[in-house]
């Protein structure tokens, strides 16, 4: 009987998920990501974005104290994959690890960030981006955290958004999106005010509705900020 339960559940999910108002909700999120329109540039007003203080951008990770379901190539993929992604903001990123970047010398015209493993550094986030100190800090607790009480949950998918959002941040852009697909977002100002989605049902349907990678209005942001022409 339990079996037939937990089946009858199972292929209801699976229904639900594979239903044409599901199959709606994921076009129009794809659509948001792929498109920018007029008026949808909106922030938290958190902060003020700030032209990137160099013309190109050296990311170098450092694999020490991640935790052991992350390899070091897993997340060097993770690095490459946001650095391409941002690549239309205009501004060249290189990822190496620190091998790569002891044999590279020095350019300066471009700026070198840390990336690393350091729990103190991120103050109860997945990541923290420090411009001053020119390091983006990866939390292993949380990851053990989240592995622990969600152990089905992809925490790759949640790297790579931590680790673009964080990268955006070191390319300019300092305040937050009001643009919940965007992956330099938040969903809410902790006031009660919250994100806006062009159908705000569709997030329902998604357990992370924000994007991983940085979307059309992350790059025009980017693009506008560090006196970029408009992306055609």
């Amino acid at each position: 009987m339990m079996v037939r339960c937990l089946l009858a559940s199972t292929l209801a999910l699976l229904a639900a998920l594979s239903s044409p108002r599901a199959q709606a909700f994921s076009d129009t999120r794809a659509q948001e990501i792929a498109q920018c329109l007029p008026g949808e540039l909106q922030t938290w007003n958190d902060g003020r974005d700030t032209p990137s203080p160099h013309g190109a951008w050296l990311f170098v990770y450092a694999h020490a104290g991640a935790p052991q379901a992350f390899s070091a190539a897993q997340v060097l993929g993770v690095l490459q994959r946001a650095a391409q992604a941002w690549a239309p903001c205009g501004l060249p990123v290189q990822v190496m690890d620190e091998a790569q970047a002891r044999a590279q010398p020095p350019d300066p015209a471009q700026g070198r960030v840390r990336v690393q493993w350091d729990d103190a550094a991120v103050r109860g986030n997945f990541a923290a981006a420090n411009l001053t100190q020119r390091t983006l800090n990866l939390s292993p607790a949380m990851f053990a955290l989240l592995r622990q009480r969600n152990p089905a949950h992809p925490a790759l998918q949640t790297l790579q958004m931590s680790v673009s959002h964080e990268m955006g941040h070191f390319l300019g852009l300092v305040a937050h999106s009001r643009r919940c697909v965007d992956v330099m977002s938040y969903y809410h100002d902790g006031r009660g005010n919250h994100c806006s989605a062009r159908v705000p049902d569709a997030m329902k349907s998604f357990v992370e509705y924000r994007s991983s990678l940085p979307t059309a209005c992350d790059i025009a942001r980017c693009r506008a900020v560090n006196g970029m022409a408009a992306a055609p």
